[in-house]
């Protein structure tokens, strides 16, 4: 933000100086100096939003900010509170949020799947007796009916059916570790928004504070003037009602200002009353690629769109295994005969799963998972054309705002604080009305919350555009 003129400071303070002036007057005493009715104190403390000097750089940038700074002082709190550096939110949010732990114990769900599947199945054992005897695993001497029996048997699947289940459990997990690269992402992304919304807030507190006590000063003089005769009723009670405005503003910034610290400590996973500090200045993030160069970055490393093309990749396997399904699985056995006082017999036995009614099941079963297939890669084209989207949005969002950033600091705010100038001085001489004068004060206070609000839109386009693509964009 450019330096406002110092014109100003002195416009106010002669203002200033000469409502007291004119209470003295009225109150019988005699007329001191300049710099005994407006102290240096006055200006530094009551005037300092009008030449308000721009946000320090502080080197906090998204994807990779660093805000610098051990403490600061919170502008409408006397106590001392820790500066908020985003790198060290972001660094306890992965550690700490537990939707973040939840999707990484779940990959590890996943990976516990494979071996699983790559597994034969259980084998059974089986015991028994045969005769005519009654009580269980009795059986009659010399009888070559009668005998205890012990079996074993395994089944086999078809080869390579194991190999593609497991290829497929190996698949899903891949699949399910994007989902937490996403996860990552999306509270990362939340939490930078987050931050730049509690950075505007307390900017914004800060400015109308201060803009509020001035605009208290304004209305002082216009009570002295209107007290002389110099001045009208109607000066006196729109600067109230100004005054009025700015603290229903301070309200609602002041909720915002909540809302937005819970927000930080469920990100953080802190306790609700857990003390927040307040963000360092933040400097707007330069953007080093051009729109093809995201695009490109985005095929390559967005969650959304790896986890989809591993989809693909889980259904293509799974057709093979339904194709497989026309092939029978086997089975072996094994049983050993106890005969009393006669030889001991032995069998085995082989088992398979004969596909008889493969039109009613297999076939089906082949169409469902080729129907999969197409569904996973039309759905991959769906996520491919709304992650463009999503892409270019946030990038013309952040472009918009840059450009507004530049508007109010270059030209908007420059130009409203001349018409302050220009309208402090034509009242001063009697040119202009007190009503003229405070709405170009106004002006300034809301063209300056402007800027700071695109200042913080910029950083949260490329916050959302950071989470869309995958990765930082910040060199």
């Amino acid at each position: 933000m450019p330096r406002k003129p110092l014109s100003i400071l002195l416009s106010l303070a002669a203002l200033i100086s000469g409502s007291t002036l004119l209470q003295g007057a009225q109150g019988g005493y005699m007329n001191d100096s300049f710099d005994t009715l407006v102290s240096r104190k006055l200006l530094s403390d009551s005037l300092p939003s009008l030449a308000r000097k721009p946000a320090p750089k502080a080197g906090s940038e998204a994807g990779g900010e660093r805000a610098q700074g051990v403490s600061t002082q919170k502008p409408n709190d006397s106590s001392t509170e820790t500066v908020l550096r985003l790198e060290d939110l972001i660094a306890e949010a992965l550690a700490n949020n537990p939707e973040i732990e939840a999707a990484e114990r779940m990959v590890d769900a996943k990976r516990a799947v494979a071996p699983q599947q790559r597994t034969l199945p259980d084998p059974m054992i089986s015991g028994g007796w045969a005769g005519n005897i009654v009580p269980p695993f009795s059986v009659q001497t010399g009888d070559p009916s009668s005998a205890r029996m012990l079996g074993f048997s395994q089944e086999i699947p078809f080869p390579g059916k194991l190999a593609l289940r497991g290829r497929i459990a190996d698949t899903e997990a891949t699949a399910e570790q994007w989902n937490y690269e996403r996860t990552k992402l999306a509270v990362i992304s939340n939490l930078k928004q987050t931050y730049y919304d509690l950075f505007f807030i307390e900017k914004a507190i800060a400015t109308v504070q201060k803009d509020k006590d001035l605009l208290e000063k304004l209305a002082q003089i216009a009570e002295a003037r209107y007290a002389v005769g110099k001045g009208m009723q109607q000066d006196v009670i729109r600067a109230q009602v100004e005054i009025s405005k700015l603290l229903e503003r301070l309200t609602l910034l002041e909720q915002r200002e909540g809302v937005a610290q819970a927000m930080l400590r469920s990100l953080l996973n802190r306790p609700p009353d857990a003390p927040i500090g307040v963000p360092a200045d933040v400097t707007k993030t330069e953007m080093p690629y051009s729109l093809n160069e995201i695009q490109a970055i985005a095929e390559a490393h967005s969650p959304d769109l790896k986890s989809q093309e591993r989809e693909i990749d889980k259904n293509q396997l799974a057709l093979s295994l339904a194709k497989k399904d026309y092939y029978p699985d086997f089975g072996v056995g094994f049983t050993y005969f106890n005969r009393p006082q006669l030889p001991e017999m032995y069998s085995f036995n082989f088992t398979a799963k004969v596909p008889i009614y493969f039109w009613k099941k297999q076939r089906y079963g082949v169409e469902e998972a080729a129907s999969t297939l197409v569904s996973s890669r039309k759905r991959t084209e769906a996520v491919k054309t709304n992650l463009f989207f999503k892409m270019k949005d946030q990038y013309l969002a952040m472009k918009a705002s840059e450009r507004l950033m530049d508007l109010y600091s270059k030209a908007i705010v420059p130009q409203s604080t001349l018409a302050l100038d220009s309208s402090l001085s034509g009242y001063q001489v009697g040119n202009i009305d007190f009503l003229s004068m405070l709405s170009n004060f106004l002006t300034v206070l809301d063209y300056e919350l402007n800027y700071y609000d695109s200042l913080t839109n910029y950083q949260k386009a490329v916050a959302r555009l950071e989470e869309v693509i995958g990765t930082a964009l910040s060199k």
